[in-house]
Parts: C-alpha cells; sequence; structure tokens
C-alpha cells in the first residue's frame, strides 16, 4: 500500500510515475477536504518503466493525497526489493527481503516518482514475521501486533528527512548486531548473520571514529539519530551507501580476527569509509541528475582514503591510492572508447553502465588533485559552504566548482572542466638544458593515447596542476605552475648540473610524464637507491610501462628499469610492478617463450621472497603481511622450485589440520599448489570451499580456482561457477579466474561465455556485474581476428549495459595484439641475452 501527499500544479486527468514489475489493483486521489476520485485505467509504458493512472475527472490545482493498492514481485535479480538466500546455522536454507534501488530500482518495490531530484519525505510501516528483524532508514517508534495474524507485527520507523527514492531501503531477516555510540551521540549497529556477531566489531569501530572524523571534516553533523550497517548474502555491488541503513557484501563488512587476511580488513575499512562519505556527500546533498554521477561517486572514493589514513596511518593508504585507482582510471582512460567524466544520461540502462573507474577512479583522483591545488584549509571551506547550501537539496558539478572557487580564489571551474568534461588526459613531454646555475625546462601537452603518439587535428588541451622536485629535497615541491597551454619553459633556479628533476610530486596530477632519455637516466638511479619518495618509484616505472605498451619506447626498456627494483621495499611498489609483469605474461602467452617471462618474474622476486621468508617476524606490521602475501604468490605462480615445495608441505599440513594457514598466507599458497597441482588438488580445494563457514574463505577459494591448468579440470570449475555452491554475484570472479589463470582457460571461459549466455545474462539482467564478466573473460585475447569475434558475437546476443565495456575490449585486444607484433622478437631476444649472461646485482 502507498499513500503519497502530493501537489497538483495544473489540472489534469492522468498521472505518470515509475513503475517496474508491479501490479497496481487500485489507486485514487483525494484531494483535501473533497471526494476521493478512482483511477478507472492502468497504463504501464514497461520499456519506460512508467505508468499512467487515468482518472473520469480532472484533478484540480491543490494539495492531496494519491493512495494506490499494489502487488510486486520479490525477485532473485538482486535490485529493487529482492530475496537473498542464506543458510541458518543448522544448515536449513532461508530467505531474507532487501533492497537496492540505485540507480533506478525504487520503481520495482513501490510507484513511485524515481528520479534524484524528486525528493520527499518517507513514512514506512513493515508488516513482517514476528521472529525477524526489521530495519529502514529511521528508527522504529513503534511495533504493534498486526490484527488478522498472531505471528506478525507492524513495525513503523520514524519520517527521515527530505531525500531521493534510490536511498530509501528496507531489510527483513534474522540478524545479530553489535553496537556503540558515536562520540557525537549517534547510535551505530552493525548487523551480522546469526552467530557472527564478533565479525561486525571491526567494522564497527571503524564507523564510529568515521563519523566524528566526516563531522569535523565537513563541520555539518550527522544528519540522523542512528546508521546500521547491514551485511547481505546475496548483493551486487560492494555497499550501498542507504542514508541510516547501509548494506554490504558479507566480505566488505564482516572481519574474523583469526580468519581474515589484512587486504580484508583493509577492504572493509574502505568500504565503511566510502558508504559513510555518503552520508553528506549524496545523501545530504544530492546529484541534480545520473550525469553528475561521478561528483558522489568520485568524492566518496577519494575521501574514504583521507578517512582510513586518519584511522590506520599504518596502512600508507595514499601510496596504495596511486596502483588502485589512479593508474587503472588512466588505463582506461588512454582508450579511444573511453568517456568523460560527465557523461549525459537518458535512460535508466544508461546510467548503470557509468558505475565504472571512470566515474570512481579518475572522479577520485582529480578531486585528489584539486585538494593538492588548492590545499586543504580551502578546501574543507568550500566543501562546508556546498553542503551548507544546497543541504537536503540537489545540486550539479558547476555548484561544487562555485563553493570551492569562493573559497580558493583560484579559477577552479575552468581548471576541472578541462579534466571532467573532455575525455582522456595529456602526455607531458620534457626535456632539460642546464644554463649556468639553473635548469631550464622545455614542457608540451598532447593528449595520451594508447594507441601510439596522438596524431588527430586539433589536440584537446588541459590546464594542469604540475609539481616540480628536484634531488635536493625529494619530498617539496621546489615549484608548483599552471600549465594552460601546448608549450612552457620553465626556468628552476640554483639546480647542480648532478642534480636530478622530478615532475609530478608524490604522483597527484593526472597526467603521464615522458623524460628526455638524459632526464630519465638521471631519475633511475634514484630508484636503486630509494632516494626517490616510494610513490614516485611508482609512478615513473608506471608511466615507462604505459609508454611501452603504446609503442612510444620499448618494452625491453621498461625490463630494464624493473630489474632496478632490487632492494624495493614497499608494498605498493611491488604491487604495481606485479600487476605490470601480470599483463607482460598474459601478452607472451600467445608465445612459445612464455617460460622464459616466468624465469624473469622469479628473478625480480625472489631476492625479496628470501629476505621476507615465509612467517612474519617481531615488529612486523600491515604492509608486511600484504608483500609476503603478494611475493609469494608470484613466485609460486611462477614455479619457483622452492616456494613451491613450502607451499605444497603447509598446504599438507593445513588440510589435515595440523597446523592451520594464517589467513595472509591463503591465497599465494592456494594459488601455488592448485596451478602446479592437479584432479585431487581441485577436489581438496572444493572440500574446503563447502566446508568453509566464511564467505570471505569461500571466495578467496573461488578467485584462485582458475589457475588450474588441465583442460578437463577447466571445464569442472567453470561448470563450478553456475553451481548452487556459488552465490551468484561470486560466480563472475569464477569465470575471470579461469580467463586470467592460462591460454587455455582465456579460450575456455569464452566459450562457456558463449554456450551459457542467457543463463548468465538473465541472471544479472543489465546491472554492471556483466560488464564485468565480459571484461574479465576476453580482454587478455591478442588476435585480431579475437576482437571481431566478440564484436559479432554481442552483435547478436546484444547487452545494453555493457556495450561500452565491449567496445573498451575489442580496442584492448586489438592494442594487444599490435604490442605483441611490435615488440615480441626483442623482448624474446633480451630475455635469452639475459640468460646467456646474467646481470650481476
Amino acid at each position: 500500500m502507498y499513500q503519497k501527499e502530493m501537489k497538483v500544479r495544473q489540472a489534469t486527468n492522468q498521472i505518470v510515475m515509475n513503475c517496474a514489475d508491479i501490479d497496481i489493483i487500485t489507486a485514487s486521489y483525494v484531494p483535501e477536504g473533497d471526494e476521493e476520485i478512482h483511477a478507472t485505467g492502468f497504463n504501464y509504458q514497461n520499456e519506460d518503466e512508467k505508468v499512467t493512472l487515468s482518472f473520469p475527472s480532472t484533478l484540480q490545482p491543490g494539495t492531496g493525497t494519491l493512495k494506490i493498492d499494489f502487488v510486486g514481485e520479490l525477485n532473485d535479480k538482486m535490485k529493487g526489493f529482492y530475496r537473498s538466500k542464506y543458510t541458518t546455522p543448522s544448515g536449513e536454507v532461508r530467505y531474507a527481503a532487501v533492497t537496492q534501488f540505485e540507480a533506478t530500482d525504487a520503481r520495482r518495490a513501490f510507484p513511485c516518482w524515481d528520479e534524484p531530484a524528486i525528493k520527499a519525505t518517507f513514512d514506512i510501516s513493515l508488516v513482517v514475521p514476528k521472529d525477524r528483524v526489521a530495519l529502514s532508514n529511521m528508527n522504529v517508534i513503534d511495533r504493534k501486533p498486526y490484527p488478522d495474524d498472531e505471528n506478525v507485527v507492524e513495525v513503523k520507523f520514524a519520517r527521515t528527512p527530505v531525500m531521493s527514492t534510490y536511498l530509501v531501503a528496507f531489510v527483513v531477516g534474522e540478524y545479530d548486531f553489535v553496537e556503540t555510540r558515536s562520540k557525537d551521540g549517534v547510535c551505530v549497529r552493525v548487523y551480522t548473520p546469526v552467530g557472527k556477531a564478533e565479525q561486525g566489531k571491526f567494522a564497527l569501530e571503524v564507523a564510529a571514529k568515521t563519523l566524528p572524523f566526516y563531522k569535523d571534516y565537513f563541520n555539518v553533523p550527522y544528519p540522523l539519530p542512528k546508521i546500521d550497517l547491514i551485511a547481505i548474502a546475496d548483493f551486487a555491488a560492494g555497499a550501498m551507501e542507504n542514508w541510516g541503513l547501509v548494506t554490504y557484501r558479507e566480505t566488505a563488512l564482516l572481519i574474523d580476527p583469526k580468519n581474515s587476511c589484512s587486504s580484508s580488513r583493509q577492504w572493509v575499512a574502505l568500504v565503511v569509509g566510502h558508504e559513510l562519505a555518503h552520508q553528506w556527500f549524496g545523501n545530504l546533498v544530492t546529484m541534480e541528475w545520473w550525469t553528475h554521477l561521478w561528483l558522489n561517486e568520485g568524492f566518496a572514493s577519494w575521501i574514504e582514503y583521507l578517512c582510513v589514513d586518519h584511522c590506520f596511518p599504518e596502512y600508507d593508504i595514499w601510496t596504495q591510492f596511486v596502483s588502485a585507482d589512479y593508474t587503472r582510471a588512466q588505463e582506461l582512460d588512454a582508450l579511444d572508447n573511453s568517456h568523460p567524466i560527465e557523461v549525459s544520461v537518458g535512460h535508466p540502462s544508461e546510467v548503470d553502465e557509468i558505475f565504472d573507474a571512470i566515474s570512481y577512479s579518475k572522479g577520485a583522483s582529480v578531486i585528489r588533485m584539486l585538494h593538492d591545488y588548492i590545499g586543504d584549509k580551502d578546501f574543507k571551506k568550500g566543501m562546508n559552504m556546498y553542503l551548507t547550501k544546497f543541504q537536503q537539496k540537489n545540486a550539479a558539478t558547476e555548484d561544487l566548482w562555485e563553493s570551492l572557487e569562493n573559497a580558493s580564489g583560484k579559477p577552479i571551474a575552468a581548471v576541472m572542466n578541462t579534466w571532467t568534461k573532455q575525455m582522456g588526459f595529456p602526455l607531458i613531454y620534457v626535456e632539460a638544458e642546464q644554463v649556468e646555475d639553473d635548469r631550464l625546462l622545455r614542457l608540451s601537452q598532447k593528449k595520451f593515447c594508447a594507441s601510439g603518439p596522438y596524431v588527430g587535428e586539433d589536440c584537446p588541451q588541459w590546464m594542469v596542476p604540475i609539481t616540480i622536485s628536484t634531488s635536493e629535497d625529494s619530498s617539496h615541491a621546489k615549484m608548483k605552475i599552471l600549465m594552460d597551454k601546448p608549450e612552457m619553459n620553465i626556468v628552476l633556479k640554483d639546480v647542480k648540473p648532478d642534480q636530478w628533476v622530478k615532475l609530478n610530486l608524490g604522483t597527484v596530477g593526472f597526467y603521464r610524464t615522458q623524460y628526455s632519455s638524459a632526464m630519465l637516466e638521471s631519475l633511475l638511479p634514484g630508484i636503486r637507491d630509494l632516494s626517490l619518495p616510494p610513490v614516485d618509484r611508482l609512478g615513473l616505472q608506471n608511466d615507462l610501462f604505459s609508454l611501452a605498451r603504446a609503442g612510444i619506447i620499448s618494452t625491453v626498456e621498461v625490463l630494464k628499469v624493473m630489474e632496478a627494483f632490487v632492494n624495493e621495499p614497499n608494498y605498493t611498489v611491488w604491487s604495481d610492478l606485479s600487476c605490470n609483469l601480470g599483463i607482460l605474461s598474459t601478452l607472451l602467452s600467445h608465445t612459445d617463450f612464455y617460460e622464459e617471462i616466468q624465469e624473469f618474474v622469479k628473478d625480480v622476486f625472489s631476492p625479496i621472497g628470501e629476505r621476507l621468508g615465509w612467517d612474519p617476524k617481531p615488529g612486523e606490521g600491515h604492509l608486511d603481511a600484504l608483500l609476503r602475501g603478494l611475493v609469494l604468490g608470484k613466485l609460486g605462480k611462477a614455479g619457483h622450485k622452492a616456494t613451491l615445495e613450502e607451499a605444497r608441505r603447509r598446504f599438507k599440513d593445513h588440510v589435515e589440520g595440523k597446523q592451520i594457514l594464517s589467513a595472509d598466507l591463503r591465497s599465494p599458497v592456494y594459488l601455488t599448489v592448485l596451478k602446479h597441482g592437479d584432479g585431487t588438488t581441485l577436489d581438496i580445494m572444493l572440500k574446503l570451499h563447502k566446508q568453509a563457514d566464511m564467505q570471505e574463505e569461500k571466495n578467496r577459494i573461488e578467485r584462485v580456482l582458475g589457475a588450474t591448468l588441465s583442460p578437463e579440470l577447466i571445464q569442472k570449475v567453470l561448470t563450478f561457477a553456475l553451481s548452487e555452491e556459488v552465490r551468484p554475484q561470486d560466480t563472475v570472479s569464477v569465470i575471470g579466474g579461469v580467463a586470467g589463470g592460462s591460454k587455455h582457460g582465456r579460450k575456455a571461459a569464452w566459450k562457456f561465455i558463449k554456450d551459457n549466455w542467457e543463463e548468465l545474462y538473465n541472471r544479472y539482467q543489465g546491472g554492471f556485474l556483466i560488464s564485468r564478466l565480459i571484461k574479465l573473460s576476453v580482454e587478455g585475447f591478442a588476435v585480431d581476428k579475437m576482437a571481431g569475434e566478440v564484436k559479432a558475437f554481442f552483435e547478436s546476443h546484444p547487452a545494453p549495459s555493457a556495450e561500452r565495456t565491449i567496445q573498451q575490449c575489442c580496442e584492448n585486444i586489438l592494442l594487444n595484439a599490435a604490442w605483441l607484433k611490435r615488440d615480441a622478437e626483442s623482448i624474446h631476444q633480451y630475455l635469452l641475452q639475459r640468460k646467456a649472461s646474467p646481470p650481476t646485482a
């Protein structure tokens, strides 16, 4: 039953609303102080997800109440009002009823005006079995027996503030909780599956620290009396920021002190930080329309790091931002099939498409650059002006720029429009000349393209905040400039001939840098002797790798630079290096010298592997644990003999219950034994999966199953992916793991997707999981004709919300093929020559 107080602005005999998969039984309009008028016709426009209610007489201007009686379906599509399957501690299968409305699915739960700018207050009542927990955005104000059934109660919640439909939420199920009060007096609860309240404590602690942090940062109090964080079994996204009732995948919220690994803790902290930021930025002030989605997501994806850095300084999280978000966004944004941060959105199916790395990661990266350009003090001042001015209202990108411009006195809109309204980013080419005691720099900017140097007519230009540092003080900028033209000359005073000069201190500016060979030569020793800060070492290597991928320099040059990282201690630098070597390994799996690149990987990673060993040493922390897992996994996968033997020994002890593997070692050990194992190993892994009580452990196993090598075992893993054993949102990572595991796996996964397309598409109807599935399974191909095959398949099996992803994948396949043609031979020669005369350390 839905009742809405509304205003008729001009006389009409029709009301048009959003509505999907709902049958209206009766509808009527009651003008204030007048007779009820019953609707006589319901005309559903299913394509547009709308319904038109027709009335026999004209509704006159004025206020009144619209009443609708309807039935809907508790679906299994992880959107709208849906059912989520869980197993009770005694092993019985049951269902919870939960919601996921962003972007356009509130209309599946009740007829409404389902657009972010049409805000209202909501009075919600739920009629539920009395032994179930019922939650909504606000606190419960009344709970009374239901007249017709003694097993059912009616739960009434307080009225919400003025808010958008996509943030409304309700959950009915069986849960335990832990609670605390934040120092601002807000009641914070984390709801967990029954019997697992303990696993909610970590997230509770993070949430209780985070709320006051944001209140101080924005200088605006959290506006609701309570906030609940709840773990949902079947959940498509990572989490959803519903106001006052934030929903999460279990793996994004639950931490078991004994069985959770360090990366899971970090993930939970980031996701909690992200969703709680939305309580202000998104919920209190909401984007005008989906075109400005990036503001919500980019901002929350940036500030989640600020918040985690505040709660856990030992995570060195800002360095991790560069490899997790910044480089990922640059990779996508260098493609011809990228898109600007601000995208005009028409039909709801187009909204799903923009929940991608551009909205989140490029959005976060340009906000990080903007924050650095403005400075923290003025940035905070501008944020407060913006939130205060637009609270309970809607705003557009320009509104934020205006507030920040007023606070800082800098040309924010002019600078930022070059980053949000056009796609791509610049490559800054720089060369230097010593003139007496000064260094003269010549800078030029051109759009960076994944396919090589930009060759179009009018090259887009950016207004680029550029920082320059020297070896005299590598952690502070010697000079800051705003590059607002295609070419610039700069004089750096008092720089000695033997000092190096580096652009983009801290890898904050969203651009890549290409140095003249002399400048690059002078920077490389800073990698070996660690005099360059970690995030600058990472950025330098990543830029070079991208330049090689685009054919601007040769891949062999980058391999030589990678060898300079032998003394590297920093986890994130290794993580980025490992990622790039992974991309190169995948590329070279199409050649007959794949084994040689594995030898190279072993050479690069074995010194750090030996230094770290297998067991934590006293005084080690979070980052050491992450690094050990990364390095052992890399060595094990490449078949490093000592690592493989130790992994097998520890795995055996783990399975026999003699010595349980610590959570941080499980992924690398599982991966290693599977890749070099047989059918028995796979059966043991599947048994461990079945026995695992924690979703994190199930996911950990699901992600590595694709490492298995024999064709019949690969088939077994793919069949398992669609079985009842795997939660629907996790099928994607199993199939993706197979595609990324080996050359045969890639072919088998693609065939499997084609053969099971109906079922897969039906399962994820349009949501972003379908895009992720396609991306993971086809982007490793490197033969021109595969791009044609992928394109042809989706022409006859359309997936509208994944259209852009499909174009990006085809472009990537062609780029891989070109890269292989261009550099395979020289890489092979280099690897052979290394073997003949190993480098001296």
